[in-house]
């Protein structure tokens, strides 16, 4: 790994409680890897390696992609670097491939935090904070950001994790998605049209296989739970096991990723669900987009539970 020897990740945060470990990490601050009772249910990657497929990464202050990298703020036009040059688009916000501080740590917890600088393409400084903690109900990470700015700044979020059960491929998982609605995208995996999924092989408002069916998805207009949130579950084929993704009332979208794309073992190997504040490109089409004005702090919250 070098002279220094330290992992392309960089510095690992281990967090244990109640059978639950996660290792969280300093290079884009997410999740390498989660497990229960031994059992990993995160697809994660090894300490050597380098995050694959923006697994388990932050994505912030925008998730998903962004049209040419170019969006309006007033009066301006502003110009992000396309960091998706094969479709020309900004991909997955800024802080993925960054080195994040810790704040705080415990044994069954970790706070991390980034200060985001301003750059040409966004000209606004955002303070942002990142707690990780599990214990009985599971993993739990709960997430800031505060702009520092002295003018009101776009903002979007997600996280990027894998998940999958043992011994259940992609196609016998069983998808429940509570979303009437799902975002059309055109060859460069950007928006142009929405639909119902009702009647189509995309709903998933029922727990159904997910079979051959390929998803890069984002869902929108989800059925909220009595707190205002949403979760989406995946499940084995006989019920014997399940994990649960919650997310707050922050969160109105869901991204399903099955790994289509992924080279070698990654591929079809396991299946992305990621909590989203706003559909892809919504710098430009101002859906969900979240307003930070001067001083201003989002929170947001989600997690993943085992069930049995």
């Amino acid at each position: 790994m070098g002279i220094d020897a330290q992992p392309p990740s960089g510095t690992q945060w281990t967090i244990a409680a109640d059978g639950h470990e996660a290792v969280v990490v300093e290079v884009g601050g997410g999740l390498r890897a989660y497990r229960h009772d031994g059992v990993d249910h995160l697809d994660g990657y090894a300490e050597d390696e380098v995050c694959p497929g923006s697994a388990g990464q932050v994505l912030a202050p925008w998730p998903n992609r962004i049209r040419d990298g170019v969006y309006t703020v007033g009066e301006r036009s502003l110009q992000l670097d396309l960091t998706e040059p094969e479709r020309h688009n900004a991909l997955h916000g800024l802080v993925n491939w960054v080195r994040w501080q810790p704040v705080e740590q415990s044994a069954d917890s970790v706070t991390i935090g980034y200060d985001l600088p301003p750059s040409p393409g966004y000209p606004w400084a955002l303070r942002l904070r990142a707690r990780w903690s599990v214990g009985p109900d599971g993993l739990r990470a709960e997430h800031e950001a505060t702009n520092l700015s002295d003018e009101p700044a776009p903002f979007g979020f997600s996280v990027h994790p894998y998940l999958r059960l043992p011994k259940v491929g992609v196609d016998e998982l069983r998808l429940h998605v509570p979303a009437r609605r799902r975002v059309l995208v055109d060859s460069r995996m950007l928006p142009v049209a929405a639909a119902e999924v009702s009647g189509s092989e995309f709903d998933f408002t029922s727990p159904r296989p997910i079979g051959d069916l390929v998803l890069d998805t984002a869902f929108g207009d989800v059925e909220r739970d009595a707190d205002g949130g949403s979760a989406v579950v995946l499940s084995a084929p006989d019920g014997s096991s399940g994990l649960r993704i919650w997310a707050d009332r922050e969160f109105g979208w869901w991204q399903v990723f099955t790994g289509d794309t992924l080279g070698g073992e990654r591929h079809r190997r396991s299946v992305a669900v990621e909590p989203m504040t706003c559909p892809p490109d919504a710098f430009r089409s101002g859906k969900d987009l979240i307003v930070l004005g001067p001083g201003q702090t989002w929170r947001g919250a989600w997690g993943v539970r085992p069930e049995v």
